[in-house]
């Protein structure tokens, strides 16, 4: 290995410098002091844990993302943490075992073995809430709102939400009566977005026109609001839950213009992202210039059965890196430079910080400017008194 090797990273993995490192943890705070605002409580979920446990219930989708290794105590294997939703939902089911709502938040690093066009980098620092407990709108609602909020406050600009629907896909392929082969080509065709595959494996499965018709249909129903009257329209006599699947996009609609006029919304109703995750709504925000979505969620009702405790769901994840450069920004020049050494220097210096002051204090020989340091004032001696005057 040569001295340049030594400084190479791993594909995905990176490092913060200030200033970005500074930016981050600002924003780390004025998040988990929204969500407080907000009612929701804090928790922090270790970063191993074992592998029957990390990849339970809807965690088994991350198998390939996730990091193994040996427990060197009692030879089991471990995981590291891809995603802290599984981690948040178990202590939901079985840690605290509230009886009603339970809203809580995290931010903590997290490690993946490979990441996706998705997903960014492979060791985003992982930051969200969940609502467990509650399978109404309002639940749904109160995450897309504060979801949106959570991006105002990070500096988006020209947010744009795309919204779907699970449950409509599931309730025409569950009345298709499809079995798993035909449920997966299908599934494939509309991933790809490709009329000729859609047409044709709609063709070869489906034998009620009227299902194939809707099916059909899904593929091209994506746009703004006027894509929910017209699927009203094109999935009449439809089962049940697609027509109620509509009005609660209808309605989440409505409460996101209400709230957040200036979103533009989209709906993909063909959107399976997180298929064997999510179990009603779905969405994800975008602004331009990014190619990933900076927050991503829905919900995903029964997640906690696994650990004997079935609970409705909803939340929504962000990588708190991808936040930060929203707004490039140099931490502020305001800090107090100190000189190495003089008579009641150091008390001066501690009254300061006490105060909340940056203070720098020089070292002896130091050639550094204290503009290098983010000082714009200085500490001097004046007759026996510490006195702070402009640079």
């Amino acid at each position: 290995m040569t001295i340049a090797d030594r400084w190479l990273l791993p594909d995905g993995m990176d490092e913060v410098l200030p200033p970005q490192a500074s930016r981050m943890e600002e924003l780390r705070r004025a998040l988990l002091d929204l969500y407080h605002c907000w009612g929701y409580d804090q928790v922090m979920p270790p970063p191993v844990e074992f592998l029957d446990s990390l990849l339970t219930g809807t965690g088994t989708d991350l198998d390939l993302q996730t990091f193994k290794l040996t427990d060197q105590l009692t030879g089991r294997m471990m995981g590291v943490s891809a995603d802290v939703t599984p981690q948040v939902a178990r202590m939901d089911a079985h840690s605290m075992r509230h009886q009603g709502p339970a809203r809580l938040c995290y931010c903590t690093n997290v490690l993946r073995a490979k990441a996706d066009q998705h997903q960014g980098g492979r060791s985003p620092v992982q930051v969200g809430v969940e609502l467990f407990g509650h399978a109404g709108l309002e639940a749904d609602l109160e995450i897309l709102l504060l979801a949106l909020t959570s991006l105002r406050l990070a500096g988006a600009e020209e947010l744009h939400l795309a919204l779907g629907h699970i449950g409509i896909y599931r309730s025409l392929v569950e009345a298709a009566e499809l079995d798993r082969d035909q449920e997966r080509a299908l599934f494939e065709a509309l991933e790809l977005k490709s009329p000729g595959a859609l047409s044709e494996q709609v063709g070869a499965s489906v034998s009620d026109p009227a299902l194939a018709a809707m099916l059909m249909a899904l593929g091209e129903l994506h746009g703004g609001p006027e894509v929910l009257d017209e699927a009203r329209d094109r999935f009449a006599g439809a089962p049940v839950a697609v027509t109620e699947a509509l009005a609660q996009l209808s309605a989440l609609y409505q409460g996101v213009r209400d709230a957040h006029p200036q979103v533009d919304l989209y709906f993909d109703l063909a959107e399976l992202r997180g298929y064997r995750y999510h179990t009603g709504m779905m969405f994800a925000a975008f602004v331009p210039g990014y190619g990933q979505a900076l927050a991503k969620g829905g919900r995903y009702d029964d997640t906690g059965r696994a650990f004997g405790r079935a609970r409705p769901a909803t939340g929504f994840s962000m990588d708190l890196k991808l936040l930060a450069s929203l707004v490039q920004s140099e931490p502020a020049c305001d800090g107090i430079w100190a000189p190495a050494r003089g008579e009641g220097v150091g008390e001066a210096i501690a009254a300061l910080r006490e105060q909340g002051e940056r203070v720098v204090q020089a070292l002896p020989g130091q050639v550094t400017a204290p503009e290098a340091h983010r000082c714009n004032r200085r500490l001097d001696d004046s007759d026996g008194h510490w006195q702070i005057v402009a640079l």
